[in-house]
């Protein structure tokens, strides 16, 4: 059997070297990703302290830790996807007020590597989509303001 095998190799190499270089190699490179970070501010004015872990609350329930979510481009097609992590609460306004517990926004922050699009889109939990707008203010990001 070995010999067989051995008799054969010659033949079959040549299918088997066209086979592996026709998969991908011809006219199929690989697309590029950039790292970014998709940031999402859900306005929900909660009281919270500033800094600690948060939800949305409200009608911005379904923004939470591990709530999945997808980076869709203009086609619907979806270029990265996850699990939210834990979002962080923020001010919601920028004069000290002399308290612990204030109004804030609960921020979301995830690393994703997507390719290059003219425009993006956020699906977080089934729910309908919302519009990224790039922002390079504290690295590559991709925005959304809920509200909008």
């Amino acid at each position: 059997m070995r010999r067989s095998t051995m008799a054969l190799l010659p033949l079959l190499l040549p299918l088997l070297l066209a086979g592996a270089t026709g998969c991908g190699a011809v006219g199929a490179a690989e697309e590029a990703v950039s790292p970014t970070t998709v940031r999402v501010l859900v306005r929900d004015i909660n009281i919270r302290a500033a800094g600690v872990d948060c939800a949305g609350t409200g009608p911005y329930q379904h923004f939470h830790n591990r709530a999945s979510f997808r980076v869709l481009d203009p086609h619907g097609s979806a270029l990265a996807s996850g699990r939210l992590p834990a979002g962080t609460a923020v001010a919601a306004f920028a004069e000290d007020l002399g308290v612990e517990r204030l109004p804030t926004y609960c921020e979301f922050a995830v690393g994703v590597r997507v390719p290059q699009r003219d425009s993006y889109r956020l699906e977080v939990d089934g729910q309908p989509a919302l519009d990224l707008t790039p922002d390079t203010s504290e690295g590559p990001a991709l925005v959304a303001v809920v509200p909008s």
